[in-house]
């Protein structure tokens, strides 16, 4: 019997230690090198590749350990904050952050019930051509088999490899995988954790469940407060490195480099997304982002020299936009842009959010085809968010709007994929006035109305859609009059998607059709219109 509780006793302790930890590298990863060279001139051989351009619509898992609260974005960042509302959740639901602080929420958070291949299958029924995994939020912990970052998802938390299983279910499902990285910034974002638990050490993780662990791998806050900060604005004036930001030391950048590439190596994603002005560090230390160019565009070149791969970042400039793609957050630009580009936005929170699913502050169906609508016509894609519960599942309220999503594009897909601009993106009040864009995005809440019309080609195919039901039983399509500017022929022939022919008039004032007694679809009608060719004799 002394025995057997000597057993016990044992396996006691072990449980509250931490388990082996894989040493990590002592080499850094190699920049590929190729006909890509780390400079904005070299990189802006890249362009955009055609099968990014019809796809369209991407989904978007933007899940870590901070969903395990259920409280919203940038959970561990305002759970130090005291006061904040997600700091009084925290403090009500897990205690002190002194003693239960960001580690601990990795450590407690399961992943108990995420069935990746079941989500990337719902994905693709509801219509998306590419899917993307979050691969680090601000919180610095990598959800995948990291050998550079010990805090990750198998040794911790779920003990499973997040991004390898979404990828084996994309491989599965025929989607192109991407992976987003936002580490760059926890230097500063973290900074609130430091009278907290952010300036632990290895040492003092003696007899704690994280011995063996360095907290400074995770929260990397061994280094004096930025300045000029303040708690309402703070690090959204100091997201590019400037206004008194704490500049990180070159082991922190390396490390993030090194993460990226492995990642890139091991993974083989066909987009990456980063969540940085530019790049990430662009502002304190712009090589390193175009090493990671460098490396990704010349680890997937093809034989005639194209890279057909993405990747993603924030208010661009011009010679950016030639070297990658433009990514708006939360919005869309007035007009159509002449460089590929992309809008990311969310149902709801970024992260998990209770409040918003039992608040319904959801986006409906029809703002999300609302905006994917707009967006295509003025050369872009969507990629959406669906919020994940710590647990790995998403809500009902989620799945009933996936299932208007998938009512909608089962019936008028072919009006988004493969499509691109024409003439003109569209007409009506929308169309004639501006929405000036703030920062990286946010003017995405517009109110379309059945007097707004979106155009796109196909081949000789004009799609026209109006962006709610008209009440009138006829609806004119201006552009496509005989007097318009952008006349393009005489019409032969109109199909309303889900219905077929409908009867129409072309005038000098524009395309008059008549619609069905009852709509097709609860969301758009979407014309697609012929016009007459001219074949030469033989």
């Amino acid at each position: 019997m002394k025995h057997k509780n000597l057993i016990l006793v044992a396996i006691a302790a072990t449980a509250q230690m931490a388990w082996a930890i894989e040493p990590k590298p002592t080499t850094d990863v190699p920049v590929q090198q190729g006909a890509y060279e780390a400079s904005w001139e070299s990189l802006a051989q890249w362009e955009c590749p055609e099968w990014f351009k019809d796809a369209k619509f991407g989904i978007w898992a933007h899940w870590g350990p901070q969903c395990q609260a259920e409280d919203g974005d940038w959970y561990a960042r305002h759970m130090y904050f005291q006061g904040n509302s997600q700091n009084k959740w925290h403090v009500a639901h897990f205690g002190d952050p002194k003693e239960y602080g960001l580690k601990e929420l990795i450590r407690d958070w399961k992943a108990e019930e995420w069935n990746p291949e079941e989500l990337v299958a719902l994905y693709k029924s509801v219509g998306a051509r590419y899917f993307f995994t979050l691969g680090q939020h601000h919180d610095n912990f990598d959800l995948w088999n990291s050998p550079y970052q010990e805090w990750n998802s198998v040794n911790i938390g779920p003990k499973r490899d997040i991004v390898g299983e979404w990828a084996a279910a994309c491989q599965k499902y025929g989607l192109p995988l991407g992976i987003s990285m936002h580490g760059s910034h926890t230097w500063t974002w973290l900074e609130p954790s430091q009278p907290y638990d952010g300036n632990l050490t290895r040492e003092e993780g003696a007899g704690q469940w994280w011995e063996g662990f360095d907290p400074q791998e995770l929260y990397a806050q061994r280094h004096p407060h930025s300045t000029n900060w303040n708690r309402t604005r703070g690090i959204h004036d100091q997201w590019g490195w400037a206004n008194g930001a704490s500049l990180p030391d070159e082991a922190y950048k390396k490390k993030f480099q090194n993460r990226v590439l492995q990642c890139i190596n091991d993974y083989r994603p066909a987009m990456l997304y980063f969540d940085d002005t530019v790049l990430p560090f662009y502002g304190c230390d712009d090589q390193i982002g175009l090493n990671i160019l460098q490396h990704y565009y010349n680890r997937n070149i093809q034989a005639d020299g194209s890279a057909p791969v993405v990747v993603m970042g924030k208010i661009l400039e011009a010679q950016h936009k030639r070297a990658m793609l433009w990514d708006v957050e939360r919005g869309v630009p007035d007009h159509i842009q002449k460089d590929y580009w992309q809008t990311c936005t969310c149902i709801g929170n970024w992260h998990y959010s209770q409040a918003t699913y039992k608040g319904d502050h959801y986006k409906s169906a029809q703002q999300v085809i609302s905006m994917l609508i707009d967006i295509v016509s003025k050369n872009g894609n969507l990629l959406l968010n669906i919020p994940v519960r710590g647990n790995g599942t998403i809500d009902d309220k989620e799945r009933a709007i996936l299932a208007d999503i998938k009512e909608w594009m089962d019936q008028n897909s072919s009006s988004i994929y493969g499509t691109r601009p024409w003439k003109t993106f569209g007409e009506g009040p929308l169309a004639d006035n501006t929405n000036p864009m703030t920062a990286q995005g946010f003017n995405e809440n517009i109110d379309y109305s059945a007097n707004d019309v979106r155009y796109v080609q196909r081949n000789d195919t004009v799609f026209a859609t109006i962006m709610r039901w008209p009440s009138d039983e006829t609806f004119t399509f201006k552009a496509l009059g005989q007097a318009s500017e952008y006349y393009s022929g005489k019409v032969v022939g109109v199909n309303l998607l889900g219905h077929g022919k409908v009867p129409f008039k072309q005038t000098p004032d524009g395309l008059q059709v008549t619609l069905p007694d009852t709509p097709v679809n609860k969301i758009a009608p979407v014309f697609s219109i012929s016009f007459k060719t001219n074949k030469k004799k033989q």
